[in-house]
């Protein structure tokens, strides 16, 4: 009798931010709400909370930029948003950045010292 297969069950990681990630969306937050308002300003961050969570399922969503940094991610948010990460050695998700608008976020994780 044939063995029933389990569904394939995505491995789950862990999801961290760093605090630079964190005063990004803060200053962020802070931006859209005066000029559009505390909802749809927590809405923005809601989303792109929920795109960083994304990330524990499929951590290699991101395209690798090692040309920037050794082991950094890049993901695009809604055109507006890019999302520099890190998938750690034990499998976990570091988000380092969240960059908003035209910022050169090439030449900034480059000249971080850590991300």
């Amino acid at each position: 009798m044939p063995v029933p297969l389990r569904p394939h069950r995505a491995s789950v990681r862990n999801l961290f931010y760093r605090p630079e990630a964190r005063a990004d969306l803060a200053k962020l937050y802070d931006y859209i709400a005066e000029q559009s308002g505390h909802e749809r300003a927590i809405g923005y961050i809601r989303r792109i909370q929920a795109s960083c969570e994304k990330l524990k399922t499929f951590p290699e969503s991101g395209r690798r930029r090692d040309e920037l940094r050794p082991g950094v991610r890049i993901l695009g948010f809604e055109r507006r948003v890019v999302i520099a990460y890190m998938v750690l050695p034990s499998g976990d998700v570091e988000i380092g950045r969240v960059f908003y608008g035209g910022r050169d976020y090439e030449a900034l994780i480059t000249e971080e010292t850590d991300l």
